[in-house]
């Protein structure tokens, strides 16, 4: 520990990641390596590195039950979504995984098929969602809880906005004994992710906008079948391409057909016009993956 220089401070550090737990050891060993890689690939200034440590230290400041700023760090950065993908490693035929994202809630009420989720004083377009969940061959899976949540048309959740109703554009639903699911919400909306704080500030510095394409959230759990965190994407928005978080995936893209008809609307109960948009969702079986 005396006479440490450039050329052998990471071994030194290494020698000092003697847990009992092995996977924390292997974490930290990785961690240290790329950490001290990349200051000297950089040859990082002290100015620089105080600068991350005080960006690092605004991030976490900005924290608090309703908002978590690390979060988006990692959305932003492309971390979130490789974590996802390294641990929804799932079969072809199964719906891909993306980011959970900030805005989840729990304890939205499960409801019945054909629900509006949509609280009373929402504005937006009405959509009819509706699809089934199978397995990859194509049995239905009766019982699937699907836990939905969105934005408003104005690209808001309801946590960051007083004037939406508690728990509002947000339900659990379960599929019938065909594995059917549907309700009815509003178009949902592209939007800006919260850029007020120091994520905000390293888009502005890279040139980056902080849009989401409209997209619709879904967790969806099924006894004997892996779970999966997903969306439902708005073909043709303008951001599908540029997702801030790196979220799309050309699966999870929809289209959502407008209906101009009064006559079809007054038997969804909604006002013309509207928009309809199918799709089913696929889970992989547990026993699949525990057997790969």
């Amino acid at each position: 520990m005396r006479n440490l220089t450039e050329h052998n401070i990471t071994e030194a550090v290494l020698n000092t990641l003697n847990s009992d737990n092995a996977r924390l050891n292997q974490i930290l060993t990785g961690l240290v390596k790329h950490l001290h890689a990349f200051v000297r690939e950089v040859e990082l200034t002290e100015e620089e590195w105080l600068a991350a440590i005080q960006f690092l230290t605004r991030t976490g400041q900005m924290c608090d039950d309703e908002r978590q700023e690390f979060i988006l760090l990692s959305d932003t950065l492309g971390a979130s979504i490789l974590v996802d993908a390294i641990n929804n490693r799932k079969d072809e035929a199964a719906t891909p995984s993306t980011v959970l994202g900030p805005f989840h809630r729990e304890g939205a009420a499960e409801v019945e098929h054909q629900h509006n989720i949509a609280g009373e004083g929402t504005a937006g377009e009405p959509v009819i969602v509706s699809g089934r969940v199978t397995a990859p061959n194509g049995e239905p899976i009766a019982g699937a809880l699907l836990d939905i949540w969105q934005a408003s048309a104005e690209g808001f959740y309801d946590i960051q906005d007083e004037s939406q109703p508690e728990m509002n554009l947000r339900c659990k639903l379960r599929t019938d004994e065909r594995g059917r699911f549907a309700f009815r919400t509003i178009k949902p909306s592209s939007y800006p992710i919260p850029d007020d704080g120091p994520v905000g500030d390293m888009l502005r510095a890279l040139n980056r906008h902080p849009y989401r394409p409209a997209h619709v959230h879904f967790i969806i759990t099924a006894e004997g079948y892996e779970p999966v965190v997903t969306h439902i994407f708005v073909d043709g928005d303008p951001y599908l391409d540029s997702d801030a978080v790196f979220g799309v995936k050309s699966a999870l893209i929809a289209e959502f057909v407008r209906h101009d008809s009064a006559e079809e609307a007054e038997q969804y109960g909604v006002a013309a016009p509207f928009f309809t948009v199918r799709y089913n969702f696929v889970l992989q079986p547990r026993d699949r993956r525990d057997t790969s």
